[in-house]
């Protein structure tokens, strides 16, 4: 069982940065592969970022590329996504999620275990 905690987020003007950060309790964070993922009020959740047990795979929706960067220290059991340059449809609610067979999936239906989310406004 793995408990995710986001924490982070907040209201940024447009080309400002925020980083979130996931906190994970458990022994076995670091076999798991991690993904964020985003859901705006109407819409579907989205994936965002992804990285693998190692932190050596990371994947990015082509929305985010070059914008965003998703790191992990697995000493402290956290994952990391760092925003830059944000924009105001980068608005949404963010989660975090670990995937336990350690695949690095963009499917949220193949992630295990999910955090509460964290709230994140761009403002234009």
């Amino acid at each position: 069982q793995v408990q995710l905690v986001e924490s982070g987020g907040g209201l940024v003007q447009a080309g400002g940065s925020l980083r979130l950060s996931c906190a994970a309790s458990g022994r076995t964070f670091s076999t798991y592969a991690m993904g964020w993922f985003r859901q705006a009020p109407g819409k579907e959740r989205e994936f965002v970022a992804t990285i693998s047990w190692s932190g050596g795979n990371t994947y990015y929706a082509d929305s985010v590329k070059g914008r965003f960067t998703i790191s992990r220290d697995n000493a402290k059991n956290t994952v990391y996504l760092q925003m830059n340059s944000l924009k105001p449809e980068d608005t949404a609610v963010y989660y975090c999620a670990a995937e336990y067979l350690g695949r690095v999936v963009k499917n949220p239906e193949q992630y295990d275990y999910w955090g509460q989310g964290t709230q994140v406004t761009v403002s234009s």
